[in-house]
């Protein structure tokens, strides 16, 4: 492993996503800001793939969801800010409605790996 390689973070066991369920997990990196706070993030299955984010709206840097593994809106189709409505496409984090359109979710690299589910923030 080089210097600038993030290492891979275990979040759950694989067999734990399964549709209509969200992991949430907390990462061993800190924010760089503001810097040393904790970050969180969640795993999903989007239509069978696995995705993975940051838990953290691009509008103003706080948690999206409104209770513990409840990120999608009324119709389950987008991933919904609680605080501001922002809807974001489960594909891509890319945000389609709200104070943040046109910007997106950070999207961690992720990986199975002996039945586990791994994540990294990305380079």
């Amino acid at each position: 492993m080089t210097s600038n390689q993030r290492p891979w973070q275990p979040v759950c066991p694989a067999s734990e996503l399964t549709p209509g369920k969200f992991a949430e997990f907390r990462l061993r990196e800190k924010a760089r800001e503001p810097a040393g706070m904790p970050l969180n993030g969640f795993v999903f299955l989007d239509n069978g793939t696995p995705r993975a984010y940051l838990n953290i709206c691009p509008h103003l840097g706080i948690e999206l969801n409104w209770m513990p593994g409840r990120f999608m809106d009324s119709d389950n189709l987008f991933i919904q800010c609680s605080t501001h409505g922002a809807l974001f496409k489960p594909s891509d984090g890319e945000c389609i409605a709200g104070p943040c359109q046109g910007d997106a979710l950070t999207q961690l690299d992720l990986r199975e790996r002996d039945g586990q589910i791994e994540i990294r923030l990305p380079e």
